[in-house]
């Protein structure tokens, strides 16, 4: 069936114009035929009327609306534009974990007991550790010990009254025991040719500071039977014994204990703490000691130490004053490198150490490890802020001893009272300013 509708241009039929009668009534009607040979498809609604052969029109007829001519879509207003955001990346689900979606089980407290047999395996282990560890520490030195010298110390002639505090007569002799012929060449020590000392220290210890005091080895004194000369001519002469009793009969101070170290034992101590720090303040050449170093603080190992601790020709000025200061100096260093917590820490170290300290040591009857053990803790401390490092009082070059400020600084120490020092008593080379 063909239909048309009324619009602004006219009737369509089947998409094409038929007229131009407009659509009137509440209701859109159809669009009568134009030709009469157009079939009346409409007469049954409208009817017809006889004279027109038209339907006949409404007597109160309203106006169909006119549909308004549409016009051009008006362009779009330009928005701007919105940023897209991308959908993030969906994640891959996850493997389920092995027992999901079970229920979970309470955990099975430990038995107490159990947890009471760990924490005591536990504090066992430590406690055999420690206990270990501490045997290591007294089982080093002892088996040291046994290697160690012992020599007779008795001084002929009237000695001292016994003395508060504890004083050891400290000897570097130059004995080539325990070196190799290479190892002499190295350190220029010279063949074995007796025993003579460059280094002669009192360490004293008591209720004070402790207190390292030099003997300039050319100190003018007398020695019995030998009148007066350099003091290190009585160990020369009659060892440690003649030693012993120049000095206390010199001083007035009573000898406790001797301990003598020889070059290959210094050498090896200070190899055992990894080198000490030597601060010369000059330019040292002497090569009678094998000794060639730079002025200022730097690191020395055993050989250059030793060098360093016996020279006396790179300094004509004060020869054996500078060269007791330069023993003190490494001494104190030593011992600053010995109080080290890497020192008990490392076994490796302490072992060396210990096996360096026995090397060429020789102590007199009677001195113990107990009083070694003092030994070795005093040494540590004289480092002119624990303890006090000081040399013999002298007058002038020829090291003549000052017999007023000798006797002062010595009756300090026959009474122990290290700490009522002056400063003016403990020098570092015993001149006056």
């Amino acid at each position: 069936m063909a239909l048309s509708i009324t619009s602004h241009t006219g009737h369509f039929r089947d998409g094409a114009p038929v007229g131009q009668q407009e659509l009137r009534g509440p209701l859109y009607r159809r669009t009568m035929p134009e030709s009469p040979t157009d079939p009346p498809e409409f007469d049954w609604l409208y009817g017809k009327d006889a004279s027109t052969g038209r339907p006949p029109e409404p007597e109160d007829h309203e106006q169909t609306r006119v549909i308004p001519r549409s016009t051009p879509a008006a362009e779009p207003v330009a928005r701007p534009a919105q940023p897209s955001y991308a959908p993030a990346p969906a994640r891959p689900a996850a493997a389920p974990k092995r027992g999901a979606g079970l229920p979970k089980l309470p955990r099975r407290p430990r038995p107490p007991i159990l947890r009471i047999l760990l924490l005591f395996l536990s504090f066992r282990f430590l406690f055999l550790l420690v206990i270990a560890w501490l045997a290591f520490l007294v089982a080093v030195p002892v088996l040291a010990w046994n290697k160690v010298d012992s020599v007779e110390l008795a001084p002929a002639g009237a000695r001292p009254a016994e003395q508060p505090g504890t004083t050891y007569l400290l000897v570097g002799s130059d004995s080539r025991e325990g070196l190799s012929a290479a190892e002499r060449s190295r350190l220029k020590t010279g063949g074995d040719v007796g025993q003579r000392t460059d280094t002669i220290m009192l360490l004293h210890t008591g209720d004070g500071p402790p207190l390292l005091l030099s003997l300039p080895r050319d100190s003018i004194v007398e020695v019995p039977g030998r009148g007066r000369t350099k003091i290190n001519a009585a160990f020369a002469f009659g060892g440690a014994d003649l030693l012993a009793q120049t000095i206390e009969q010199n001083t007035g101070v009573r000898i406790d204990h001797y301990v003598e170290i020889g070059f290959a034992g210094f050498v090896k101590a200070v190899d055992a703490v990894g080198g000490i720090e030597i601060c010369p303040s000059r330019r040292m050449n002497d090569p009678k000691a094998g000794l060639n170093i730079k002025a200022g603080c730097q690191p020395a190992d055993g050989a250059v130490a030793l060098g360093y601790a016996r020279s006396r020709h790179s300094d004509p000025a004060l020869g054996d004053i500078t060269r007791a200061k330069h023993q003190r100096e490494v001494v104190a260093a030593i011992g600053a490198k010995v109080k080290s917590p890497w020192t008990v820490l490392n076994p490796f170290r302490y072992k060396a150490l210990n096996d360096a300290a026995t090397a060429s040591l020789r102590v007199s009857n009677g001195t113990g490890v107990l009083a070694m053990a003092q030994f070795a803790r005093a040494m540590t401390q004289v480092n002119g802020t624990d303890g006090l490092t000081c040399s013999m009082p002298i007058r002038d070059l020829a090291v003549n001893w000052d017999r007023e400020r000798a006797l002062a600084l010595l009756k300090f120490i026959k009474e122990d009272r290290t700490a009522d020092i002056p400063k003016k008593l403990c020098l570092p080379t015993g001149l006056q300013p």
